[in-house]
């Protein structure tokens, strides 16, 4: 019997939800439910939408997928498959396993084809803002007459779960602000969460919340309904002002005649039985898993090379601009392959000693301004505070619905969807981005922030008013436990410099560095510019740490700080010298590149045998036991801090040149 059009359709979305199923059941462990009822929206999106090459999943002008709720990322890693990604049936059967490809939620780098890492729900909804701006920007940037270089379109899955969580509000607001017409949204409405029924918390209406918001909006009252998705994608696809939504009612674990529509379904296998009564269902033989029937796979696959025949044409184009518009090509192929611009460090300034107090967010923003033109792929902003972050490019105009070109970011205040779309601007090849906001907020980007150290890739985040030195505005706004939080991340770089030239120097690093985020924090008070001519350059700055000043004789302790409390350091070790008491004074602006240093250079700067340290931070203690020894002390806040000017919370909590002086003395005895 000859199989028609519309049953080799309905096959092989029946093979993936059984495919689906069967994973999880072997990993006892997993979503089974969404892959089940979204299936119909993965086939419409792989075999019609979206443009894409399986044997090349980077090329530049591919549309984006993301699976925003990560937990059914088992519709994902079938459709890879299928297309002939570089993804196995043996891959399938390791979901969740040891080392294997398919690890239980998306991750960037991992497997061929997933765009970001999803997981904390919400977090894939606003990377696909970031995603959508960078299409935006490199679009301006580089497309020319006839050259539609970069037209591509974001596509994303969402679940109950994703609307429900605080960040897709703010990314949806600043989404339909900045009109970005190339976000094309699914919303697996099946009404089931883990506790049950989403009628327990969640009764809004969704399509008018988003209507409000200023997004196109479509229903499709059947998720099932190839026709009615296929008819919503072709029309969101035709939408070019506003980002579209398109609302689908699934039914979760589709097919299962015990658990569909149920919370069952959700976080847990449906059951050895229940797998076997999916299959008959299906049509598939119950006493066989992982069946995928020929036709299917030659069905999904034909597609998938024609799919790649659109690079192919892209080529084709690419090599007409390259030979029209050269230095533009030659630009981006620099900056999308990592590399920069040369020279680009000579423009970082070099802040004489003469020079008035400066805060460090002050230096900050001049060295952002004195290499903003040699780095054109550098582009960011702050969540409303560039007044007090001073992150604005001064020669440059912001990034608006008439101004895609623009490279200064207003986030508003959403700090969590700002380090998310961060986060989507940072794996789009040839966009080095950063964010800014007070230290104390930083608590609201912890989420963006893990995701994109456990992706290594490099936002720069800038964090401003970076502890008592706020002043003021009081115990809410001055961050004691933030800076050592973020050092507690894997694979983050945190630095804190101590004056101007170290904050050059932190550009520098941040610029330069490969393989994940990298956090500038920065005073709000002005701080003394360290002579160069008389103490250690600030270049040092890239090991992590640094002897900025040693005495004349054999040292008998060690002064180590960071920040504001560098110099502090500095007045310190000359009043002791008055009492014949050799101090070492060493800025280590940055844990995270010390401990990268050779053993060799880490005993020089902090030898074994010298053990009376003193370390000195205005912030949390608990991080600097390592590197003190236990003959050693530490000056830090180990309470909130008060309202008052800077100057007084300094004094009362003993940030000062005497109170470190005696603590010195007390400490050698």
């Amino acid at each position: 019997m000859k199989t028609t059009t519309q049953s080799i359709e309905q096959v092989s979305i029946n093979t993936v939800r059984v495919l689906a199923a069967d994973a999880v059941q072997k990993a006892n462990s997993g979503h089974p439910g969404l892959p089940m009822g979204a299936a119909p929206m993965g086939h419409i999106l792989w075999s019609e939408a979206m443009n894409y090459n399986p044997k090349n999943p980077d090329w530049p002008n591919r549309d984006r997928f993301i699976l925003s709720a990560g937990h059914g990322c088992m519709l994902q890693y079938c459709y890879l498959y299928l297309m002939g990604y570089e993804l196995s049936m043996n891959d399938l059967k390791q979901f969740r396993q040891l080392d294997s490809q398919t690890p239980g939620h998306p991750e960037y780098g991992l497997s061929k084809g997933i765009e970001i890492t999803t997981g904390p729900l919400g977090q894939g909804f606003a990377n696909g803002v970031g995603f959508a701006i960078g299409q935006y920007h490199l679009a301006a940037r580089y497309n020319k007459p006839d050259f539609p270089i970069f037209d591509y379109k974001i596509y994303a899955i969402c679940s109950d779960g994703d609307m429900m969580e605080g960040i897709t509000s703010e990314a949806a607001s600043l989404a339909a602000h900045l009109q970005l017409g190339n976000l094309i949204y699914f919303y697996d409405d099946n009404h089931i969460s883990i506790e049950g029924s989403t009628d327990l918390t969640f009764t809004e209406d969704v399509a008018q919340r988003f209507l409000a918001y200023g997004w196109h909006v479509q229903v499709v009252p059947d998720g099932n309904d190839l026709e009615a998705l296929s008819i919503a994608v072709k029309a969101a696809q035709a939408e070019t002002k506003r980002p579209s939504l398109i609302k689908v009612r699934t039914h979760i674990g589709f097919g299962s005649p015990n658990k569909e529509d149920t919370a069952d379904a959700h976080g847990s296998p449906l059951g050895p039985d229940e797998v076997k009564l999916v299959k008959k269902n299906f049509g598939f033989d119950p006493e066989k898993s992982f069946v995928v029937p020929d036709e299917v796979l030659d069905y999904y696959r034909k597609i998938g090379k024609e799919r790649a025949k659109k690079e192919d044409e892209w080529n084709d184009l690419y090599k007409a601009y390259q030979a029209k518009y050269p230095d533009l090509a030659k630009e981006y192929e620099l900056t999308s392959n990592g590399q920069l611009p040369e020279g680009w460090e000579q423009k970082i300034p070099v802040f004489p000693a003469s020079d008035e107090k400066m805060a460090t967010r002050k230096a900050s923003g001049k060295v952002l301004n004195a290499i903003a033109d040699s780095l054109p792929h550098l582009i960011g902003g702050s969540a409303d505070l560039s007044p007090s972050t001073d992150t604005d490019l001064k020669n440059y105009k912001s990034f608006s619905p008439d101004n895609h070109e623009g490279r200064i970011f207003h986030f508003g205040i959403r700090e969590h969807a700002m380090g998310a779309v961060l986060n989507g601007l940072a794996v789009t090849k040839g966009i080095i981005p950063y964010g800014a906001t007070f230290l104390v907020f930083s608590d609201y980007m912890r989420p963006p922030i893990r995701l994109a150290a456990i992706m290594k890739i490099r936002p720069v985040f800038i964090f401003t008013h970076d502890s008592i030195g706020l002043g003021e505005d009081g115990t809410t706004h001055q961050p004691i436990e933030q800076l050592m939080a973020l050092r507690a991340m894997p694979n983050v770089v945190v630095i804190r410099p101590a004056d101007a030239n170290e904050t050059a120097q932190a550009w520098r690093v941040a610029i330069q560095h490969p393989g994940g985020p990298v956090v500038i924090v920065l005073t709000r008070q002005g701080l003394p510019v360290i002579d160069q001519e008389k103490y250690t350059k600030a270049t040092e700055l890239e090991k992590g740490a640094y002897i900025l000043s040693d005495s004349e004789k054999e040292p008998d302790l060690i002064l180590v700080g960071t920040g504001s409390e560098v110099s502090l350091l500095l007045q310190a070790q000359v009043q002791l010298k008055k009492e014949s008491i050799a101090a070492r004074v060493v800025s280590m602006p940055s844990f995270e590149l010390f401990d990268r240093q050779s053993a060799a250079y880490q005993e020089k700067v902090f030898p074994k045998a010298l053990r009376k340290r003193l370390a000195v931070e205005a912030g949390a203690e608990m991080g600097w036991y390592k590197y003190i020894t236990d003959e050693g002390d530490i000056l830090g806040m180990t309470t909130f801090g008060e309202s008052a000017p800077a100057e007084d919370l300094f004094k009362k909590f003993g940030f000062t040149v005497e109170n470190i002086v005696k603590r010195a003395k007390a400490l050698i005895g």
